[in-house]
């Protein structure tokens, strides 16, 4: 279980986010299609897990479009933008604001992605939702990367991953 606060107020998660040198655990998320998603359909790439509780708010929004920017410089890497918003949310909120570079994938049929990588919310008023966090896992499916952001009112530690991006 890991803490996190919403507006300084203690927020527990399921389970604990994988951290650098661990294998990741395997995922299924929906694309905008519906389509399901796994590991198998990003074999050969660096996988960046954006993850965050809705599309409707201003800093998850801000982290799609800042990763949405900066996807296309990072060789052989795929960008999922992952919380529990509808695939139809997503795609409406990526038409509109002309977002191509990242794949929206939404967590609404796998309650276990959450509890797998220790990031569904267990109480508090975002209870059952994603809390915010970057995980980036490499070609091997380990975790080269991960942060959890402390305040989920913040954003994430843009620079952190970009660096390991860069540089790995």
């Amino acid at each position: 279980m890991e803490t996190i606060f919403f507006n300084g107020t203690a927020v527990k998660t399921y389970g604990t986010v994988p951290v650098a040198g661990e294998k990741a655990p395997d995922f299924k998320l929906v694309d905008k299609s519906l389509k399901e998603l796994s590991f198998k359909d990003f074999e050969g790439k660096r996988i960046v897990l954006n993850v965050f509780p809705s599309l409707d708010t201003a800093v998850c929004a801000a982290s799609v479009r800042r990763f949405n920017q900066e996807a296309a410089k990072f060789k052989n890497t795929v960008v999922l933008c992952v919380s529990m918003d509808l695939p139809f949310a997503m795609t409406r909120f990526c038409t509109a604001e002309g977002i191509e570079g990242v794949v929206p994938a939404s967590a609404f049929r796998s309650p276990d992605f959450g509890k797998e990588y220790g990031l569904t919310m267990v109480d508090g008023p975002l209870a059952g939702l994603l809390a915010r966090a970057v995980i980036i896992i490499d070609e091997n499916r380990n975790v080269i990367y991960s942060d959890l952001v402390e305040e989920i009112t913040h954003e994430p530690d843009y620079d952190g991953a970009f660096y390991v991006l860069t540089n790995d």
